[in-house]
């Protein structure tokens, strides 16, 4: 299965982790996204929002024209707030 690619162009990493949160919830377990985002922070978000929810943070993806980051879908991840993916939902 190809990856999933989500190019959040410039936007910054708040609102990147929302649409990845909103994606994540429509993929099977195991699917793999691309997360095209030239934001500095994302390379630390990323990660912290994976060990929260239980997704796998891939790191850095090579064979995008800006900079890309791999993150496997878990089945079962801990759900997150809509509206701020980095709270979880049952807090």
């Amino acid at each position: 299965m190809s990856p999933v690619v989500l190019d959040g162009g410039d936007r910054r990493c708040v609102l990147l982790l929302i649409e990845l949160r909103k994606l994540t919830t429509t993929l099977p377990g195991g699917a793999v996204v691309h997360l095209i985002a030239t934001d500095p922070a994302a390379p630390i978000d990323l990660p912290a929002w994976c060990h929260l929810t239980g997704h796998e943070y891939l790191g850095p993806v090579d064979g995008h024209d800006r900079p890309a980051y791999g993150v496997r879908v878990t089945a079962g991840a801990t759900a997150t707030r809509a509206d701020r993916p980095w709270h979880r939902s049952d807090v």
